[in-house]
């Protein structure tokens, strides 16, 4: 199972992204998907998840900016996020939490 994550970019601060991610598989309805970052010299971190209910969970440092949601009848996920910050470049990984496979991330740079 592959999981294909895609939307990063450079934008300037107050900018906004969103990212997708393509879980194949035809248990996805029922799977907490979730997208990881990872800033240069950092520690991969957790930044949202969402589970099979359609229930979110948020880290600190995006909550109120960021929104996770997803489409099962596409098997998607997505993570909008809007006003940007500097703070928020990294590799953002999607994550399937029930079978623990990473996407191959995708890179957001937020920088003017």
């Amino acid at each position: 199972v592959q999981l294909q994550a895609s939307g990063g970019g450079l934008v300037q601060p107050g900018g906004f992204l969103r990212l997708s991610c393509a879980a194949p598989g035809s248990r996805f309805r029922f799977k907490t998907m979730g997208w990881y970052r990872q800033a240069p010299g950092k520690q991969r971190e957790v930044v949202a998840w969402i589970t099979s209910s359609g229930s979110p969970t948020y880290a600190d440092s995006v909550k109120g900016r960021f929104t996770i949601s997803r489409d099962n009848a596409k098997n998607m996920v997505y993570l909008q996020m809007p006003s940007l910050e500097p703070e928020d470049t990294a590799i953002y990984y999607c994550f399937d939490f029930n079978q623990r496979i990473w996407g191959q991330g995708t890179l957001v740079t937020v920088s003017s």
